[in-house]
């Protein structure tokens, strides 16, 4: 069983995830594109551009179309956020599987990793947002630690931190993309 999979079975007995590694996503994204056909997956990428914490979503959404990755909703140039997410999610084609990526504040111990799940994301969480779940699967990466003022957390994130994380995000999307196509 991949790694990532042992993960998540243990998540779900547990209310708090763990976060895993950078090195688990491509196993995870592999085994979306073994389920899935490439033509019929659709990456959503939740965030905004106007906070560093909150633009994980539309800095990885711009990288996946430099991969020359089809279907990404959200990125630096349309980012998907809490004001347009319901029309930008009406425009999906039903038959697509949806794989949410969003930035998330976490415990301290989980910063810089991520929750990876085979289920919905809900988006806005942290800040005490009330959106409509998203995705068939998802990707929450911890960019920083949860605390008092959410808000005012996500604004002074390191866009360091935000950016390798981004990156890592793609980067593992594309290469379980090739291996797919490697076949």
């Amino acid at each position: 069983m991949a790694a990532y999979k042992r993960e998540m079975v243990r998540h779900q007995s547990r209310e708090t995830p763990k976060g895993v590694p950078g090195e688990d996503l491509v196993l995870f994204f592999k085994h979306i594109y073994e389920q899935h056909s490439p033509d019929e997956i659709t990456f959503v990428c939740i965030g905004t551009d106007r906070s560093s914490g909150d633009a994980l979503g539309p800095l990885t959404g711009s990288l996946l179309e430099e991969h020359g990755l089809g279907h990404v909703v959200g990125t630096l140039a349309a980012p998907c956020d809490a004001d347009t997410l319901e029309k930008r999610m009406s425009q999906i084609p039903a038959h697509h599987a949806i794989v949410a990526i969003d930035a998330c504040l976490g415990p301290k111990h989980a910063t810089g990793t991520y929750y990876l799940s085979h289920h919905a994301l809900n988006p806005a969480q942290s800040v005490g947002g009330k959106l409509q779940p998203v995705g068939h699967y998802s990707v929450a990466a911890v960019v920083n630690v949860n605390g008092p003022r959410p808000y005012s957390i996500l604004q002074m994130t390191s866009l360091h931190l935000v950016m390798n994380m981004s990156r890592t995000i793609a980067d593992a999307a594309f290469a379980a993309w090739k291996m797919r196509k490697m076949r």
